[in-house]
């Protein structure tokens, strides 16, 4: 029983561990390598990412979202766009009801969104900072 005990709390204490770490990751904003977006405000990558915008520093892009669940996702709207995942879905809702606007087209995950941009010059999205590869180039660090 005593054993099971320290066991337990062995696998409690790395969970919290795990926890910490997946909390503390980095998300990135990123663009095609040749593209001449160097550099963004969260505010600019908001409007993108909303449907308000369709441009960054003068130049033309287009948003990829990553599917709902990601982790990336999450963090990405709560520290650039500041709203939680509810208050996203209700945005969409009201904008695609009205006509007004749809939502950026999603794709999988960290590396659908790095191929995408990789391949497309005006694709601007997001990763975790651990998935920026050859092809893309990082204009914002979320904090």
């Amino acid at each position: 029983m005593i054993i099971t005990t320290k066991i337990a709390r062995l696998l409690g204490t790395a969970g919290l561990l795990l926890s910490a770490s997946l909390a503390s990751a980095e998300v990135v904003v990123i663009v095609n390598a040749a593209s001449p977006v160097n550099s963004a405000s969260a505010d600019d990558i908001a409007q993108v990412f909303l449907g308000k915008s369709n441009d960054l520093g003068g130049n033309d892009v287009v948003a990829v979202d990553q599917s709902e669940g990601n982790a990336a996702r999450n963090q990405f709207y709560e520290k650039v766009v500041q709203k939680s995942e509810s208050q996203l879905t209700a945005y969409w809702s009201r904008l695609i009801f009205t006509g007004k606007g749809a939502p950026p087209k999603q794709v999988g995950g960290d590396a659908d969104v790095v191929d995408a941009v990789a391949t497309d010059e005006e694709a601007v999205g997001y990763v975790d900072s651990s998935a920026v590869a050859e092809g893309v180039k990082v204009i914002y660090t979320a904090k």
